[in-house]
Protein backbone atom coordinates (compact mmCIF):
# COMPACT_ATOMS: atom_id res chain seq x y z
CA UNK A 1 0.00 0.00 0.00
CA UNK A 2 2.81 2.01 0.44
CA UNK A 3 3.52 5.34 -1.99
CA UNK A 4 -0.48 5.51 -2.28
CA UNK A 5 -1.55 6.92 0.66
CA UNK A 6 -4.30 9.27 -0.69
CA UNK A 7 -4.03 11.39 2.46
CA UNK A 8 -3.50 14.71 0.51
CA UNK A 9 -6.44 14.11 -1.37
CA UNK A 10 -8.69 13.15 1.85
CA UNK A 11 -6.99 16.79 2.97
CA UNK A 12 -8.12 18.61 0.15
CA UNK A 13 -11.77 16.63 -0.28
CA UNK A 14 -12.22 18.16 3.06
CA UNK A 15 -11.16 21.81 2.44
CA UNK A 16 -13.41 21.74 -0.15
CA UNK A 17 -16.73 19.74 1.66
CA UNK A 18 -15.87 22.04 4.36
CA UNK A 19 -16.56 25.29 2.34
CA UNK A 20 -19.94 23.51 1.53
CA UNK A 21 -21.41 21.87 4.38
CA UNK A 22 -24.92 21.32 3.43
CA UNK A 23 -23.88 19.11 0.87
CA UNK A 24 -21.76 16.67 3.03
CA UNK A 25 -24.55 16.93 5.77
CA UNK A 26 -27.00 16.05 3.31
CA UNK A 27 -25.04 12.88 2.48
CA UNK A 28 -24.39 11.85 5.83
CA UNK A 29 -28.15 12.38 6.46
CA UNK A 30 -28.91 9.73 4.20
CA UNK A 31 -26.51 7.61 5.61
CA UNK A 32 -27.35 8.07 9.06
CA UNK A 33 -31.42 7.06 7.72
CA UNK A 34 -30.06 4.16 6.06
CA UNK A 35 -28.40 2.97 8.76
CA UNK A 36 -31.18 3.76 11.35
CA UNK A 37 -33.73 2.10 9.20
CA UNK A 38 -31.53 -1.29 8.97
CA UNK A 39 -30.55 -1.60 12.20
CA UNK A 40 -31.94 0.55 14.86
CA UNK A 41 -31.42 3.60 16.28
CA UNK A 42 -29.14 2.63 19.05
CA UNK A 43 -25.84 2.94 18.29
CA UNK A 44 -24.88 0.57 21.00
CA UNK A 45 -26.30 -2.31 18.72
CA UNK A 46 -25.56 -0.71 15.08
CA UNK A 47 -22.26 -0.52 13.98
CA UNK A 48 -23.06 0.92 11.19
CA UNK A 49 -24.76 3.77 12.76
CA UNK A 50 -22.11 4.05 14.80
CA UNK A 51 -19.42 4.22 11.80
CA UNK A 52 -21.87 7.37 9.85
CA UNK A 53 -21.75 9.16 13.73
CA UNK A 54 -18.04 8.87 13.56
CA UNK A 55 -17.83 9.88 10.00
CA UNK A 56 -20.50 12.53 11.13
CA UNK A 57 -17.93 13.79 13.80
CA UNK A 58 -14.92 13.89 11.64
CA UNK A 59 -16.68 15.88 8.85
CA UNK A 60 -17.60 18.47 11.75
CA UNK A 61 -21.08 17.53 12.10
CA UNK A 62 -22.60 18.89 15.39
CA UNK A 63 -24.01 16.80 17.75
CA UNK A 64 -27.62 17.98 17.66
CA UNK A 65 -27.77 17.16 14.22
CA UNK A 66 -26.74 14.00 14.54
CA UNK A 67 -29.09 13.70 17.42
CA UNK A 68 -32.58 14.68 15.07
CA UNK A 69 -31.02 12.46 12.15
CA UNK A 70 -31.35 9.84 14.26
CA UNK A 71 -34.39 10.69 16.39
CA UNK A 72 -36.09 11.83 12.86
CA UNK A 73 -35.42 8.07 11.23
CA UNK A 74 -36.47 6.10 13.84
CA UNK A 75 -39.79 7.97 14.10
CA UNK A 76 -40.74 9.17 10.81
CA UNK A 77 -42.15 5.65 9.69
CA UNK A 78 -43.35 7.40 6.27
CA UNK A 79 -40.16 9.23 5.65
CA UNK A 80 -38.46 8.76 2.19
CA UNK A 81 -36.71 5.29 1.57
CA UNK A 82 -33.11 5.93 -0.12
CA UNK A 83 -31.16 2.80 -1.88
CA UNK A 84 -27.72 2.38 -2.60
CA UNK A 85 -26.96 2.40 -6.09
CA UNK A 86 -22.94 1.91 -8.02
CA UNK A 87 -22.66 2.99 -11.67
CA UNK A 88 -18.85 2.06 -13.50
CA UNK A 89 -17.14 3.53 -16.21
CA UNK A 90 -14.21 5.36 -17.94
CA UNK A 91 -12.93 9.01 -18.13
CA UNK A 92 -10.29 9.71 -20.59
CA UNK A 93 -7.17 7.73 -20.97
CA UNK A 94 -9.10 4.84 -19.40
CA UNK A 95 -9.74 5.90 -16.16
CA UNK A 96 -11.55 3.47 -13.94
CA UNK A 97 -14.59 5.19 -12.07
CA UNK A 98 -16.81 3.74 -9.74
CA UNK A 99 -19.91 6.25 -8.64
CA UNK A 100 -22.06 4.90 -5.45
CA UNK A 101 -25.10 6.95 -5.04
CA UNK A 102 -28.26 7.19 -2.36
CA UNK A 103 -31.28 7.98 -4.33
CA UNK A 104 -35.25 7.94 -3.52
CA UNK A 105 -35.23 8.77 -7.64
CA UNK A 106 -32.78 5.81 -9.62
CA UNK A 107 -34.18 7.56 -13.26
CA UNK A 108 -33.20 10.61 -12.12
CA UNK A 109 -29.51 9.93 -10.51
CA UNK A 110 -28.75 7.46 -13.55
CA UNK A 111 -29.47 10.52 -16.20
CA UNK A 112 -26.94 12.98 -13.69
CA UNK A 113 -24.37 9.97 -13.22
CA UNK A 114 -24.41 9.41 -17.24
CA UNK A 115 -24.46 13.38 -18.14
CA UNK A 116 -21.43 13.69 -16.04
CA UNK A 117 -19.54 11.20 -17.73
CA UNK A 118 -20.81 12.35 -21.19
CA UNK A 119 -19.94 15.80 -20.37
CA UNK A 120 -16.31 14.67 -19.38
CA UNK A 121 -15.58 12.89 -22.20
CA UNK A 122 -15.89 9.62 -20.39
CA UNK A 123 -18.44 6.62 -21.04
CA UNK A 124 -20.76 4.55 -18.64
CA UNK A 125 -20.09 0.69 -18.70
CA UNK A 126 -21.97 -1.82 -17.65
CA UNK A 127 -22.19 -3.44 -13.86
CA UNK A 128 -18.59 -4.83 -13.34
CA UNK A 129 -16.58 -3.28 -16.03
CA UNK A 130 -14.27 -1.93 -13.85
CA UNK A 131 -14.60 -2.45 -10.11
CA UNK A 132 -12.48 -5.81 -10.63
CA UNK A 133 -9.78 -3.53 -10.79
CA UNK A 134 -10.72 -2.06 -7.25
CA UNK A 135 -10.02 -3.84 -3.76
CA UNK A 136 -12.93 -3.12 -1.53
CA UNK A 137 -11.24 -2.79 2.04
CA UNK A 138 -11.31 -0.26 5.53
CA UNK A 139 -8.90 2.24 5.12
CA UNK A 140 -8.11 4.59 7.71
CA UNK A 141 -5.56 7.33 7.76
CA UNK A 142 -4.25 9.06 11.18
CA UNK A 143 -2.25 12.72 10.54
CA UNK A 144 0.94 12.10 12.35
CA UNK A 145 0.97 16.11 13.28
CA UNK A 146 -2.31 14.98 15.35
CA UNK A 147 -1.07 11.90 17.00
CA UNK A 148 1.99 11.58 19.32
CA UNK A 149 1.97 7.99 19.42
CA UNK A 150 4.60 6.08 18.19
CA UNK A 151 4.50 4.44 15.08
CA UNK A 152 5.23 0.87 16.31
CA UNK A 153 2.52 1.33 18.89
CA UNK A 154 0.25 2.34 16.54
CA UNK A 155 0.67 -0.50 14.81
CA UNK A 156 1.18 -3.12 17.14
CA UNK A 157 -3.07 -1.50 18.23
CA UNK A 158 -4.53 -2.01 15.12
CA UNK A 159 -2.93 -4.97 13.90
CA UNK A 160 -3.85 -6.37 17.28
CA UNK A 161 -7.52 -5.35 16.38
CA UNK A 162 -7.56 -6.86 13.59
CA UNK A 163 -6.09 -5.04 10.68
CA UNK A 164 -4.67 -6.38 7.45
CA UNK A 165 -1.75 -3.60 7.07
CA UNK A 166 -0.28 -1.16 7.93
CA UNK A 167 2.21 1.09 5.77
CA UNK A 168 4.11 4.95 7.12
CA UNK A 169 4.06 7.52 4.26
CA UNK A 170 5.51 10.95 4.59
CA UNK A 171 2.81 12.76 6.42
CA UNK A 172 0.23 9.88 7.88
CA UNK A 173 -0.35 6.50 8.83
CA UNK A 174 -1.99 4.01 6.75
CA UNK A 175 -3.97 1.44 8.01
CA UNK A 176 -6.02 -1.61 6.01
CA UNK A 177 -8.71 -3.98 6.94
CA UNK A 178 -10.91 -6.30 5.73
CA UNK A 179 -14.22 -4.31 5.03
CA UNK A 180 -16.21 -6.75 7.74
CA UNK A 181 -13.17 -6.12 10.31
CA UNK A 182 -13.05 -2.01 9.76
CA UNK A 183 -15.96 -1.04 12.47
CA UNK A 184 -14.07 -3.39 15.35
CA UNK A 185 -10.87 -2.00 13.96
CA UNK A 186 -12.21 1.59 13.82
CA UNK A 187 -13.76 1.15 17.41
CA UNK A 188 -10.43 0.22 19.41
CA UNK A 189 -8.42 2.65 17.46
CA UNK A 190 -10.41 5.35 19.32
CA UNK A 191 -10.85 3.40 22.51
CA UNK A 192 -6.87 3.69 22.30
CA UNK A 193 -7.42 7.80 21.93
CA UNK A 194 -5.94 7.62 18.79
CA UNK A 195 -6.88 10.29 16.41
CA UNK A 196 -8.40 9.62 12.98
CA UNK A 197 -8.08 11.98 9.85
CA UNK A 198 -10.36 9.58 7.95
CA UNK A 199 -12.26 6.18 8.67
CA UNK A 200 -14.48 4.49 5.79
CA UNK A 201 -14.90 1.56 3.55
CA UNK A 202 -13.59 2.58 0.27
CA UNK A 203 -12.44 1.01 -3.03
CA UNK A 204 -8.60 1.00 -3.20
CA UNK A 205 -7.53 0.29 -6.61
CA UNK A 206 -4.69 -2.50 -8.00
CA UNK A 207 -3.38 -0.78 -10.65
CA UNK A 208 -3.29 3.46 -11.24
CA UNK A 209 -3.15 5.21 -14.25
CA UNK A 210 -0.06 7.61 -13.57
CA UNK A 211 0.15 9.24 -17.36
CA UNK A 212 -2.98 12.12 -18.65
CA UNK A 213 -2.14 14.70 -20.47
CA UNK A 214 -3.49 18.62 -19.09
CA UNK A 215 -6.31 18.15 -21.41
CA UNK A 216 -7.66 14.89 -20.83
CA UNK A 217 -6.95 16.26 -16.71
CA UNK A 218 -9.62 19.06 -17.48
CA UNK A 219 -12.44 16.98 -18.87
CA UNK A 220 -12.25 14.23 -15.86
CA UNK A 221 -11.74 16.95 -13.48
CA UNK A 222 -15.25 18.06 -15.04
CA UNK A 223 -16.52 14.76 -14.36
CA UNK A 224 -15.73 14.86 -10.84
CA UNK A 225 -16.87 18.64 -10.32
CA UNK A 226 -20.46 17.35 -11.97
CA UNK A 227 -20.72 14.21 -9.75
CA UNK A 228 -19.64 16.11 -6.50
CA UNK A 229 -22.68 18.85 -7.48
CA UNK A 230 -25.21 15.43 -7.18
CA UNK A 231 -26.89 15.39 -3.69
CA UNK A 232 -27.26 11.54 -4.68
CA UNK A 233 -23.65 11.00 -5.24
CA UNK A 234 -22.13 9.89 -2.06
CA UNK A 235 -18.83 8.44 -3.15
CA UNK A 236 -16.49 8.71 -6.34
CA UNK A 237 -13.48 6.56 -6.33
CA UNK A 238 -11.06 6.23 -9.66
CA UNK A 239 -7.48 4.74 -10.30
CA UNK A 240 -6.08 8.24 -11.62
CA UNK A 241 -2.75 8.73 -9.69
CA UNK A 242 -2.52 12.35 -8.53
Amino acid sequence: MSGHSKFANIKHKKERNDAAKGKVFTIIGREIAVAVKEGGADPANNSRLRDVIAKAKANNMPNDTIDRGIKKAAGDANSVNYEYVSYEGYGPCGIAVIVDALTDNKNRTAANVRSAFTKGNGNIGTPGCVSFMFDKKGQIIIDKEECDMDADDIMMTALDAGAEDFSEEEDSYEIITDPDDFSSVREKLEEAKIPMANAEVTMIPQTWVETISDEDRKWFQKTLDLLDEDDDVQNVYHNLDE
